[in-house]
């Protein structure tokens, strides 16, 4: 029998994280957070996550580098950054974006 079941969250009631971003759904495999209205600043530490994730952005622009590959970030561009790949980015104006990552961020302390 297959499961019929549906979750629902609100953005609104989402719990956030230490970075300042949203949980949203999770499952067993992926789960989605939210960055909205990040200001523009410095660049983040470089960092290397136990998780792969693939964005989208929503609104603004960001500068994301891995390794020595730079790209801008802006409205309709997606990315990928591979489990365990070495990054850092900086937000260049208010940006607001949807991420996916494998496994869940939030689960076992990933994403501290």
């Amino acid at each position: 029998m297959a499961n019929t079941s549906v979750q629902k969250l609100s953005s609104e009631s989402s719990p956030r994280g230490a970075m300042g971003q949203k949980y949203l759904a999770s499952g067993i495999h992926v789960s989605m957070r939210l960055w909205q209205d990040e200001p523009p600043g410095d660049a983040k530490p470089p960092t290397a996550r136990e998780y792969e994730t693939v964005g989208y952005v929503i609104s603004g622009r960001a500068e994301l580098l891995i390794g020595e590959q730079k790209v801008i970030l802006e409205p309709g561009d997606s990315w990928v950054v591979n489990q365990g790949q070495e990054h850092t980015y900086r937000i260049l104006e208010p940006f607001t974006a949807v991420e996916a990552t494998s496994p869940p961020a939030q689960v076992h302390g990933r994403d501290e």
